[in-house]
C-alpha cells in the first residue's frame, strides 16, 4: 500500500438542520440586560430554531413541543417561569428498573446539570424549571442542548442496556434508496480504509498512528448527520474515549480497536437500520462563532508548528486531518467553515503527505486566525478552495 491520506467524501445534505441566527443571540444578550426576560428567552429560541416560533404569538404564554430524534421535548416561557420537559422513555415489566434508576442517580450527578431525570410512574423525565428572572441565555441554551442530547442519546443507551422502551415512537424520515446507497458506499469505503491503514501502519511498525486511523474514521462516521440510534451512542462513546487524555493511550486504543471489529462485523441492514433523517429542535452541536474557532484550534497551534518546523509531512497531514473533523463533530459550524473542511479534505485524498501537508496547513492558519470568515463557500467549480491556492 502507497503512503498516501485516507479518502473523504462529503456528506449528503441533512434535511431541516436548525441553523443557528447569529442575530438573534445579541437581541437575548441586550433583552436580558434591559431586564426583558421573557423577550430574552424567545430570542434564545429564535437563535436555536427559528421555525419553532414562527407564526405563532408570542404575547400570552408561549409551549413549543418539538421532537428531537426519539424524544419529545416540551419548553414553556410565561412571564413568570421558564420551563424544559422531555418524556424519554417508559419502564416496562421487562426492565431492569434497579439497574436502570442506579445509572439514573449516576447521570443526574454527571453529565447532566442543571437538568434532571425524575420519574414519573412508568415514565422517565427530563425536567428543568426556573424563574424567568433566572433565565440569562446562555442557561437557557445550556439547558436545552442539555435536555436535547442526552435524552435523544439515553434513550437507545438506556432500552439496550436495560429493557426499557421507547416514550414514543421515534419520527423520523427515510433516506431515498438513492441516498441509501450513496451512504452505504462511504460508510463500505471508510471502513476499507481502516482496515488497510490499521494494517499499513502495524507493518511499518507505526503504532501510534492505529490512534489517528481510529478517530478519523469514527469521526467520518459521526460526522454524517443522517447517522442515529445505537450506532451514534455508540459512537459517541468510543470517541470520548479515544480523546480522554486522562484514560491510558494503550487502553483508549485497544478499546477503539475492539469496538472497529464489532461494527466490521455487523451486516449493512444492522448498520443502515440507524441511518435516517430525523426532527431537531436544536443542533448537537456546540454553537461556533469565528472566536470560538480561534480560541478552540490555538490548543492545537503548537502542535502543527512544531511538525511544521521538524518538517514533518506525516505527521501534520494525520494531525489537521482529525483536528477538522473534531471541529465538526463538536460545533454547528457556519457553512463558509464546513465547506472549507469538505473542500481541502476531498482535496487531499489520496495525495502524498509532502503534497497534503501545505493544503492542510494554509487551511488550519485561515481557520486559526479567523481570515477564512471573510471567503465566500464553495458553491461553483472555482469557490473558496481554488482562490485559496490560486
Amino acid at each position: 500500500m502507497e503512503n498516501i491520506l485516507p479518502k473523504y467524501i462529503r456528506p449528503i445534505a441533512k434535511i431541516d438542520e436548525p441553523v443557528n441566527k447569529v442575530e438573534f443571540w445579541d437581541e437575548a444578550i441586550d433583552a436580558f440586560d434591559d431586564k426583558k426576560f421573557k423577550e430574552a428567552a424567545i430570542a434564545v429560541i429564535n437563535y436555536i430554531n427559528p421555525e419553532l416560533l414562527e407564526g405563532k404569538n408570542t404575547e400570552g404564554d408561549i409551549e413549543i413541543v418539538q421532537m428531537q430524534g426519539s424524544a419529545e421535548i416540551h419548553i414553556k416561557i410565561t412571564k413568570t417561569i421558564f420551563s424544559v420537559k422531555a418524556p424519554f422513555l417508559r419502564i416496562t415489566d421487562k426492565t431492569n428498573k434497579v439497574a436502570l434508576l442506579r445509572k439514573v442517580a449516576e447521570v443526574n450527578f454527571s453529565p447532566l446539570r442543571l437538568a434532571q431525570i425524575r420519574q414519573h410512574k412508568d415514565t422517565l423525565w427530563f425536567e428543568c424549571e426556573m424563574p424567568i428572572e433566572l433565565s440569562q441565555p446562555n442557561k437557557v441554551y445550556d439547558i436545552l442542548r442539555n435536555v436535547a442530547v442526552y435524552a435523544d442519546d439515553y434513550d437507545d443507551m438506556f432500552i439496550n442496556n436495560y429493557n426499557a422502551s421507547f416514550y414514543k415512537k421515534p419520527e423520523y424520515k427515510e433516506l431515498t434508496d438513492t441516498e441509501k446507497e450513496q451512504v452505504w458506499k462511504q460508510i463500505t469505503a471508510i471502513l476499507e480504509d481502516y482496515t488497510n491503514y490499521v494494517q499499513f501502519f502495524k507493518d511499518k511498525r507505526w503504532d501510534d498512528f492505529i490512534w489517528d486511523m481510529l478517530a478519523i474514521t469514527m469521526l467520518k462516521i459521526s460526522n454524517m448527520p443522517y447517522v442515529h440510534g445505537k450506532l451514534r451512542s455508540d459512537l459517541i462513546e468510543y470517541i470520548s474515549n479515544l480523546f480522554n487524555g486522562d484514560l491510558d493511550f494503550n487502553f483508549r486504543v485497544d478499546k477503539g480497536v475492539n469496538y472497529m471489529k464489532k461494527l466490521k462485523a455487523k451486516s449493512k441492514e444492522e448498520i443502515m437500520s440507524d441511518i435516517y433523517h430525523a426532527n431537531h429542535l436544536i443542533s448537537l452541536r456546540w454553537r461556533s462563532s469565528p472566536q470560538a474557532i480561534t480560541d478552540r484550534l490555538k490548543f492545537n497551534l503548537e502542535r502543527v508548528q512544531k511538525y511544521e518546523k521538524e518538517e514533518s509531512n506525516f505527521n501534520v497531514s494525520y494531525y489537521i486531518q482529525f483536528t477538522l473533523l473534531k471541529l465538526i463533530y463538536d460545533y454547528n459550524l457556519e457553512d463558509v467553515y464546513k465547506n472549507a473542511i469538505y473542500d481541502v479534505l476531498e482535496e487531499v485524498s489520496g495525495l502524498e503527505p509532502n503534497q497534503a501537508a501545505p493544503k492542510l496547513i494554509k487551511v488550519f492558519y485561515a481557520m486559526q486566525d479567523g481570515s477564512i470568515s471573510n471567503r465566500k463557500t464553495k458553491k461553483e467549480k472555482k469557490g473558496f478552495f481554488s482562490k485559496l491556492f490560486n
